[in-house]
């Protein structure tokens, strides 16, 4: 029995002390094989592209989220509350041979999404009261 044991240490079957350190993530906390690892050059190469859009009123960033790559869109200078608009990027655009024209794809219409979002009261909403017109306003003639 002593023998066998031996000879899968030997075959490396079993992992070494410091391959267990390096399963792991952090002390600690087991290694999880089935997440989504990016490619450290992805989150790179996104904001690489990032880099090419200057807009006045938006500031675009990206992160790596569980595996994820996501690209961050604020609102620069905002004077009220407005929440980020987080984009999250398919790994199958991130090895696009036309990466950048998926990129600008996505990112325009994540900005329209991300400006209908910002609506306070839209005609659809029914839980909200409408102010009467005043009077006179959209009427024709006169």
């Amino acid at each position: 029995m002593l023998a066998a044991a031996s000879m899968l240490e030997d075959r490396g079957d079993e992992p070494t002390h410091s391959q267990e350190t390096r399963m792991s993530e952090a002390p600690g906390r087991p290694a999880e094989y089935n997440e989504p690892v990016p490619d450290p050059s992805s989150l790179q190469k996104v904001l690489d592209h990032l880099q090419l859009y200057d807009h006045p009123l938006l500031a675009f960033s990206a992160r790596e989220n569980n595996g994820v790559i996501e690209v961050l869109i604020d609102l620069k200078n905002s004077t009220v509350p407005v929440h980020t608009y987080v984009l999250p990027i398919h790994p199958r655009d991130l090895d696009h041979p036309q990466f950048a024209w998926h990129l600008q794809h996505q990112l325009y219409d994540g900005l329209h999404d991300y400006f209908i979002e910002m609506f306070i009261r839209t005609p659809q909403d029914r839980a909200v009261a409408r102010s009467p017109r005043a009077g006179g306003e959209g009427s024709q003639g006169s």
